[in-house]
């Protein structure tokens, strides 16, 4: 994919100390918090990789390349769980990944509509999927309940004072017309551990209403969205969202995380 092709994403550098817990989970350490790090099947090889370091050497100061994975609670009061998909990791020698290079220890690029949801109180960058053909006939094989775990959006609380845009919050009062649509930034942030949240660095390029083409979950069936881009709407979480305090993302075991600061 051209690197000045604008599309959806969400990828940095974290750093600490990477440990495997007694049931075999790998966890990274930063500040005070423990993060359960993921791998996707693609990624197996950097993940054994990583595996193998820690185990013959040791599992001190790794840098990792990863994508953010947030999940939200239905209740607005009850902070959000945050988890790391691992990409690849500086092993000394050089890195495996481009973003290594271009970005600093926590520092993210986040792509994505500007906006508020409803189960966070922080306005977040809500990441979709990018549309391409082959991910387009990928998902005409998939069972729907394995479409909705692939097009889950990823939802990133982002501390953007005196923003230089709105975001978009949805309005029941008024007709599907007269609202405004969420606008598609593209930033780089800095993740604030002591708050699981990113906080606003710069810029990456001039906010738009013309959001790139992605694939959307819609309610009796999957398709692409050619068209505008929907907001997340309380319509859409009614039905997305478990009743019980229950995470609205089922596609990873909630972990125990240290932080249990408010925001």
């Amino acid at each position: 994919m051209d690197k000045n092709q604008k599309i959806f994403q969400a990828i940095g550098i974290i750093r600490g100390d990477v440990f495997i817990s007694e049931e075999s989970k790998v966890f990274i350490q930063i500040d005070q918090n423990s993060y359960l790090l993921l791998f996707a099947p693609r990624c197996r090889k950097a993940y054994q990789a990583l595996l193998l370091d820690v185990k013959n050497h040791s599992g001190k100061d790794k840098r990792l390349v990863v994508y953010p994975k947030f999940i939200h609670f239905p209740s607005r009061d009850k902070q959000h769980i945050v988890s790391f998909q691992l990409i690849g990791f500086d092993n000394g020698a050089s890195p495996q990944d481009s973003a290594a290079m271009e970005l600093g220890d926590f520092e993210f690029k986040l792509s994505g509509l500007w906006q508020f949801i409803p189960v966070c109180r922080i306005p977040c960058i809500s990441v979709l999927r990018n549309y391409t053909e082959q991910r387009s006939q990928h998902l005409k094989e998939l069972e729907p309940d394995k479409k909705a775990r692939f097009l889950k959006a990823s939802h990133l609380p982002l501390l953007w004072k005196d923003s230089v845009i709105t975001p978009f919050r949805f309005n029941p009062k008024l007709n599907k017309e007269q609202l405004d649509k969420p606008m598609f930034v593209s930033v780089k942030a800095k993740f604030l551990s002591h708050r699981n949240v990113f906080g606003f660095d710069s810029l990456l390029g001039t906010p738009t209403p013309d959001a790139p083409r992605f694939l959307k979950l819609r309610r009796d069936k999957t398709q692409e969205n050619e068209g505008k881009p929907k907001p997340y709407t309380p319509e859409m979480s009614k039905k997305e969202i478990p009743k019980k305090d229950t995470p609205n993302n089922t596609n990873h075991s909630p972990i125990d995380v240290k932080n249990k600061q408010k925001i």
